[in-house]
């Protein structure tokens, strides 16, 4: 069951997968610019790392942007489950899921999780995070109920507030993260999962599977689904004005976007630093984050417009949706 004082998570979340060092989206900063970057603070009091990152440093660079932080005001979420302890990377696949038979069997899976877990905080230098999410499961994790006991003791035994599930981009595991939903909900405070204007699929999907299950969602936004890049893409052209009726940048209409979705509780979109000429620093596009305006300013028209450029985008790159797929938008 959900636990009975849940801890609340900020609006707006900072990933340690933002400035280049571990995803290699956009040029990488150096440490200090990248604490800085990831640094909690009054606006924005939420950072989400991985253990996997950088192979437990994404983790350390989390504990020296929160030294100085309030820890009753921050709010720090964790995700663990890629082994890259006695697993071997495989190319571009990254590091094999914890369930893979080859590494271990269910017996193993929560001592596995306990000291991933344990590991990850002692990195960050906490002794509890707020949220710890089951990161990028394959279809054992997303079914297996010794995983979802396994993750649910962890909480149970205070080395997290909340838990959660953060499903990959892989679409041949949709139907498993559903069932996850169905099954689990019970257990699964909250989920992250891509979603953002111009790539909508197949976080849409997610949507009322996690809302039926009384799970909360955190929308991942990607570069280039959020609008936040300095080159001109096409779809800016269509979006730019309604962004400039609203007040908004683009990478706030990317945000208000998402938060419009009923379930979406919370934001982190993907800070950029771009190259070239006239590149914007990436600790402007963190300061537009800052600002976002609580209320929503998109009116339901300027939703539905949004969608329909998303939907175009994705036809373009020759990814169709399932048919009947909904937007959920929540009305103006």
């Amino acid at each position: 069951m959900h636990p009975t004082h849940p801890t609340a998570l900020g609006r707006m979340a900072i990933g340690t997968w933002s400035g280049g060092r571990f995803l290699h989206l956009g040029e990488p900063l150096d440490d200090e610019r990248f604490v800085s970057l990831i640094h909690p603070d009054r606006v924005i009091n939420t950072v989400i790392t991985a253990d996997v990152h950088g192979a437990g440093n994404a983790d350390k660079l989390v504990g020296r942007a929160i030294a100085n932080a309030r820890r009753g005001k921050t709010r720090v979420v964790g995700a663990v489950g890629l082994d890259f302890y006695g697993g071997e990377r495989r190319g571009p696949e990254g590091f094999p899921r914890f369930t893979d038979p080859q590494l271990r069997g269910p017996r193993s899976y929560g001592s596995y999780l306990s000291m991933a877990t344990e590991l990850s905080l002692e990195r960050c230098g906490i002794d509890r995070f707020d949220l710890l999410l089951l990161h990028n499961p394959d279809p054992i994790g997303y079914t297996s109920e010794v995983v979802w006991r396994a993750m649910a003791a962890l909480r149970d035994t205070g080395l997290t507030r909340m838990i959660g599930v953060a499903p990959g981009p892989e679409p041949e595991f949709s139907s498993d993260a559903l069932e996850c939903f169905a099954r689990f909900g019970g257990l699964i405070d909250w989920t992250l999962i891509k979603l953002s204007p111009l790539e909508p699929m197949p976080g849409e999907l997610y949507l009322d599977a996690a809302a039926a299950g009384g799970v909360q969602v955190i929308s991942r936004i990607c570069g280039y689904g959020g609008l936040g890049i300095d080159r001109v893409l096409p779809e800016r052209e269509t979006l730019a004005p309604i962004a400039e009726r609203a007040g908004l940048t683009m990478l706030q209409l990317a945000c208000q976007w998402n938060l419009a979705h009923e379930a979406v509780a919370c934001v982190v979109p993907t800070l950029i630093q771009e190259t070239g000429p006239g590149a914007r620093p990436v600790e402007q596009k963190r300061a537009e984050l800052a600002a976002l305006p609580s209320q929503v300013r998109l009116s339901g028209a300027d939703l539905e417009a949004i969608a329909a450029v998303g939907d175009g985008a994705r036809r373009a790159a020759g990814r169709q949706a399932p048919a009947g797929a909904p937007h959920h938008l929540a009305p103006a």
